[in-house]
């Protein structure tokens, strides 16, 4: 028997580094997928294999990795944790596609740990409840990063715009986002934790003016909330709070000389706004561009890596031959 599932990849609109402080933060599904197929095998041991990233392992799973070819570890641990939870030990034939670029602010971890999860549930012939499976795709992520927000899992799982509350306490939430929003990346990926001490450390050091700022942040994700749930989008209003967080984003020291570049490159040929998403040093940006989606798209491969973000409202998915 073969199971296969898929999840998206998400991108956060608002509200990265404040979340760490107690801040709520907003994000959504992008119309980019993981793959994940299993399959009984009749070998001794499991073996993974992915066309796209290039990498094959086997293992078996109360030992763990026993060969990797090209150095991906880090997406088998995810595949590995999440077999943990979802799987009885036996051998598996394990393909993996993925539709997004792994490391670049795009939730590919929780996209490939989400749907590793719901095709093992698949296989074994068990009921798959959404909420238990964000809430057991976190605890994967926990397991392998030793810590982790469950906004990513939730947006994999869920779909559509996802609220992390100042309790985290997920929500789902209805928006009108559709053929508006680019996700560009550069070629060197930041490192999310080194990026979240360096803004702890300054908020150490700078307490009165860093509270404020991070404040500031978490303001503008709830008033962007409210302006997305709205039919009417006034979409200067949502591309300028963008910018406001952006500049903020900038002052926590997050930025990068080409970050930056691809920020104002999107802004100069038409976005309304545009703004790190996620960690940054390094990683992605998001712009919204509204009726500007091909002249931005276009001016910002010239130099890096980019790709038209569709809102996906659909989440994980089980797939039937």
């Amino acid at each position: 028997m073969e199971s296969k599932a898929s999840a998206p990849g998400k991108a956060i609109l608002f509200g990265e580094h404040a979340v760490v402080f107690g801040q709520p933060a907003l994000a959504f599904a992008v119309d980019k997928r993981a793959y994940v197929s299993l399959k009984k095998s009749s070998g001794k041991k499991s073996t993974i294999k992915s066309t796209d990233l290039n990498f094959e392992a086997s293992f078996d799973l109360s030992r763990g990795i026993d060969i990797l070819k090209n150095q991906k570890k880090g997406i088998v641990n995810y595949i590995l944790g999440a077999l943990s939870l979802g799987h009885d030990g036996s051998p598996l034939e394990i393909e993996l596609s993925m539709e997004m670029p792994v490391g670049a602010g795009m939730g590919s971890s929780a996209a490939v740990t989400v749907a590793t999860l719901a095709a093992a549930y698949n296989l074994h012939h068990k009921n798959i409840d959404i909420s238990n499976l964000a809430k057991k795709a976190h605890e994967v992520e926990l397991m392998v990063q030793g810590a982790a927000s469950p906004l990513d899992t939730a947006v994999s799982t869920n779909g559509g715009l996802v609220y992390l509350d100042e309790n985290s306490e997920i929500s789902s939430h209805q928006a009108y986002l559709d053929n508006s929003l680019i996700l560009g990346y550069t070629s060197y990926r930041g490192n999310t934790g080194e990026m979240v001490d360096s803004v702890r450390k300054r908020r150490e050091r700078f307490p009165q003016i860093m509270d404020p700022v991070i404040e500031s942040v978490g303001n503008i994700t709830r008033q962007a909330l409210k302006l997305l749930s709205q039919d009417n989008l006034d979409k200067e209003y949502l591309g300028e709070l963008m910018n406001i967080n952006q500049g903020l984003l900038d002052s926590m020291g997050v930025n990068t000389p080409e970050l930056s570049r691809m920020i104002f490159n999107a802004r100069k040929y038409g976005a309304l706004g545009s703004k790190i998403t996620g960690a940054g040093g390094g990683g992605s940006i998001i712009a919204f561009c509204p009726g500007k989606l091909e002249e931005v798209l276009h001016i910002l491969q010239k130099t890096d890596s980019a790709i038209n973000a569709d809102f996906s409202k659909e989440g994980v998915l089980i797939h039937h031959k």
